[in-house]
C-alpha cells in the first residue's frame, strides 16, 4: 500500500465558519413604535416580535436597545401568562 503524502489530503482552508464562506445578512425587521405602546395589553405590536414558533426575536434582529428589549421581553412573557398570546 503506498504512503500518503501531504499532497493527499484536502486542503482545510477556509472550512472554519465566516472565513471561507461569504455571507448575507438577515434583513432586520422595520419596526416603528413609541415607548408607551410597548404593553402586554397590545398584541398586535408584540406579535411582530415573536417568530412563528412562538420565540422572542433578539436584538440582533430587532435593533432595539437593551432597555427597549427587556421591556418587550417582560411585556410578551405578561401578555402569554394572560393568555393573550401564545
Amino acid at each position: 500500500m503506498p504512503r500518503k503524502t501531504h499532497t493527499d489530503k484536502p486542503d482545510r482552508r477556509g472550512t472554519r465558519r465566516g472565513y471561507g464562506e461569504t455571507r448575507t445578512p438577515r434583513p432586520k425587521p422595520k419596526i416603528d413604535f413609541t415607548v408607551d405602546a410597548l404593553d402586554f395589553k397590545n398584541t398586535n405590536l408584540l406579535r411582530q416580535f415573536v417568530t412563528d414558533q412562538g420565540r422572542i426575536l433578539p436584538r440582533k434582529y430587532t435593533g432595539l436597545p437593551a432597555h427597549y428589549q427587556r421591556k418587550l421581553n417582560r411585556a410578551i412573557k405578561r401578555a402569554r401568562q394572560m393568555l393573550l398570546m401564545k
